[in-house]
């Protein structure tokens, strides 16, 4: 599995966001389909909540391939 650090500069960041400033997905319409579909993780649990809010420590997967740590 990939994984990458994301740094933000903000106490939090909403799921959706996460994907789109990684670049996991191009458009926000992109990222609301796969978290509604169930192909995205959060901390190992399926989340299908856009505005699920990510803190320093969290970890975000994409089809179980493409890991997104928050920083």
């Amino acid at each position: 599995m990939d994984s990458h650090d994301i740094s933000i500069s903000t106490q939090f960041i909403k799921l959706q966001e996460l994907l789109k400033f990684a670049g996991a997905v191009e458009t926000g319409g992109d990222a609301k389909r796969i978290i509604q579909q169930g192909r995205v993780t959060v901390n190992g649990q399926t989340c299908t909540m856009r505005g699920k809010k990510l803190y320093p420590g969290d970890r975000a997967a994409v089809d179980g391939e493409t890991e997104l740590v928050v920083r």
